[in-house]
């Protein structure tokens, strides 16, 4: 369902109306300026630059992504010799390809093929940055993060955000390309496009969605185990807990290949793997898992909280990786201890399903083996 884009009563009237290219990485490079304690006037003096220039920058009109490759690196490499919080650079690098998504979302322009959406899969660190003006949720390297050093001048806003009509063409244009890519090799953008489209809080949207899905005839196990991963997901973020519970039973229990491949995404999407993914077919590669797990097992332990949609697919997710790398609890660690101090909690959790219990039971034993 493509969405036109409105035109502007000015001189250039019938242009189209264009987005702010440097939303998300202007509102960073913000927080990484009161970080420091500087106003815009000293930071501009730090730089070099005019006071208009770093407040263009900071609110987009004056788009960071515009910059030169290598002005930017300049400019990263001089906020890191200031003092910039490592969390809050990781950030602007992520906010900085975010806004180019953005962007061209905004402008619903170009064909599947065209769309960067597709260049590569998605992780964490990306997404959640991208989704935070959809969904105003820090994400999650961010949000241990100290107050300003100093207090603002005047109302500002606490997050990135998009205007109504802004979100309507972003949405727009997520579902114009997940119904257009239907071609070979666009399975990844469709899903991807999908899964963005899932933060819509349309009242159409649980339907399109559903709509999408009987339209999906998949014909390889790996496209068919990655649409049921995904219909589960956008489900569980929805509160249905019910569509999560049938993807495991179903997908996941008594099936080595889905275990694996589950393992793999998790380790991808959390950062576990070095390099960026092209494709999905890394999921169900044979051999080896090629990465520790430390990480993964942070963030499974973090995510046990029965009131969330993803609880039973953390816990099963966590179960199978102790189940494959006991070896992570032998050596002391924060996750591991705040495993065992959570488990007793979770145990007495009346809402725990009877296959999360029985999993973290298991989990238990693991920790005991680990400590004898």
């Amino acid at each position: 369902m493509g969405i036109n884009p409105t035109t502007t009563p000015t001189s250039s009237q019938g242009s189209r109306r264009r987005g702010r290219g440097g939303m998300v990485s202007g509102f960073v490079f913000r927080l990484i300026r009161e970080q420091l304690g500087h106003t815009q006037d000293t930071l501009a003096e730090a730089f070099a630059v005019s006071t208009d220039t770093v407040a263009g920058w900071e609110t987009g009109r004056r788009p960071l992504t515009a910059l030169a490759v290598g002005h930017m690196l300049i400019h990263r490499h001089r906020l890191m010799r200031m003092g910039a919080s490592p969390a809050l650079l990781l950030a602007l690098e992520k906010a900085l390809e975010a806004d180019v998504l953005l962007a061209n979302a905004l402008e619903d322009e170009g064909t599947p093929d065209d769309s960067p959406l597709g260049a590569r899969v998605m992780q964490r660190d990306l997404v959640e940055v991208l989704a935070w003006p959809l969904n105003g949720v820090t994400p999650e390297r961010m949000r241990p993060l100290q107050p300003p050093t100093r207090p603002r001048r005047g109302p500002a806003a606490d997050r990135p955000e998009l205007s109504r009509e802004e979100r309507r063409r972003f949405f727009g244009h997520m579902r114009r390309m997940a119904e257009e890519a239907q071609g070979d090799g666009q399975f990844l953008l469709r899903r991807q496009a999908m899964y963005l489209a899932g933060y819509d809080d349309a009242s159409d949207t649980s339907d399109w969605l559903a709509q999408q899905r009987r339209a999906d005839r998949p014909s390889d196990w790996l496209t068919r185990w990655l649409t049921s991963r995904s219909v589960a997901a956008v489900a569980a973020r929805q509160g249905d807990r019910d569509r999560m519970q049938h993807f495991i039973s179903t997908t996941l229990d008594d099936d080595e290949a889905g275990e694996a491949a589950n393992l793999s995404y998790w380790a991808y999407w959390i950062g576990e793997s070095a390099h960026p993914e092209l494709s999905d077919d890394f999921i169900a590669a044979s051999g080896p898992m090629n990465w520790h797990g430390h990480r993964l097992l942070q963030h499974l332990v973090g995510g046990l909280t029965p009131e969330q949609g993803f609880f039973d697919l953390n816990v099963h997710s966590l179960w199978a990786l102790l189940a494959a790398r006991p070896g992570l609890l032998r050596t002391t660690s924060d996750a591991g201890r705040a495993l065992g101090s959570q488990l007793p909690v979770l145990l007495d959790n009346t809402t725990a399903s009877t296959r999360a219990r029985r999993e973290l039971e298991g989990i238990r034993y693991v920790i005991r083996l680990a400590e004898a």
